[in-house]
C-alpha cells in the first residue's frame, strides 16, 4: 500500500467515493457531484500545502491509477479550539482487506513522528461497525456518542480519541 497526496485528477475518485449511495449510507447519503471537481481542487491545494494531510490509497504501488479510497488528517474550528480529526473512506471492492486501518496507522505513525496535531480525534458514524472497530483497534479510546455536521447534515456518531505519541496500539 502507498498514500500519495489527493490531485486535481483524482475528481472520478471522488465522485465514486462521495456521490454514492453505498459509500455514503453512514454520512447521510450521496452528496451532489456538482461541488465535487472544487472540493477536489481545495483537498489538492490543502494537501500541497501541507495544511492537511488528503491522502489517496494507492493498494499496488505497481498500478499507481488504481485508489482504493482516502484517508484525511485535517484540523478544524469548534467552539472549544481547534480539533485534529482523521477521517478514511475505502470503495466497496477494497473494503474488508484491511486498507483503511494501515492507512490510517499510517498517518497516526507519522503524526506521532512529527510531533504533529497533538490529540487525533475521530467521528465515525454510531451504526459504522467497521470505522469503529478500527478506532478501536488502532487504540483510540472512546470519548462519548454525539451529533457532529459534516456536509450540512447533522449525524450521530462516536467520538473518539487517541494520542500518536503515547496510545498508538502495536501493528
Amino acid at each position: 500500500m502507498q498514500l500519495r497526496n489527493v490531485v486535481p485528477d483524482d475528481v472520478d475518485a471522488y465522485i465514486r467515493m462521495r456521490c454514492d449511495p453505498v459509500m455514503m449510507a453512514h454520512l447521510g447519503g450521496p452528496l451532489p457531484r456538482e461541488g465535487i471537481p472544487d472540493k477536489v481542487r481545495r483537498d489538492a491545494r490543502d494537501a500541497a500545502a501541507d495544511v492537511s494531510w488528503i491522502k489517496m490509497i494507492v493498494p499496488d504501488p505497481a498500478t499507481p491509477d488504481v485508489v482504493a479510497g482516502t484517508v484525511t488528517l485535517w484540523s478544524h474550528d469548534t467552539d472549544d479550539g481547534p480539533v485534529p480529526e482523521i477521517g478514511w473512506m475505502i470503495l466497496p471492492e477494497f473494503q474488508g482487506r484491511g486498507l483503511g486501518k494501515r492507512a490510517a496507522r499510517t498517518l497516526l505513525e507519522r503524526a506521532r513522528d512529527e510531533n504533529r496535531w497533538g490529540v487525533v480525534h475521530a467521528f465515525p458514524a454510531a451504526d459504522n461497525p467497521a470505522s469503529n472497530g478500527i478506532c478501536r483497534s488502532l487504540g483510540f479510546r472512546f470519548v462519548a456518542e454525539r451529533e457532529v455536521t459534516f456536509a450540512d447534515r447533522v449525524l450521530r456518531s462516536n467520538h473518539w480519541a487517541i494520542d500518536p505519541r503515547t496510545d498508538l496500539a502495536p501493528s
